[in-house]
């Protein structure tokens, strides 16, 4: 089930993957709860002269939270994955 949310987040905690040291989110704030990530994936997307980061991240309960990163502004954009 995918479902669309659009909300700007805090991001609590970052951390560092590969050589070239990228940046993911660790771990959110939604709703008044920590929401973790176990793993994602990170997209670059080019829109004209602006570049848009795009993340997939992977809680510990198994849905993925897609976020985009706009400077220091992060927005969950929305949540998949099967229910509970």
């Amino acid at each position: 089930m995918t479902q669309t949310i659009n909300q700007t987040v805090n991001v609590n905690a970052i951390y560092f993957s590969g050589s070239d040291m990228k940046t993911f989110p660790r771990e959110i704030e939604l709703e008044g709860r920590a929401v973790k990530f176990a793993d994602g994936l990170r997209y670059l997307v080019q829109r004209g002269q602006e570049a848009l980061q795009l993340f997939d991240m992977r809680s510990e309960d198994g849905l993925v939270y897609r976020l985009s990163r706009k400077g220091d502004s992060w927005t969950l954009l929305g949540t998949k994955g099967a229910t509970v």
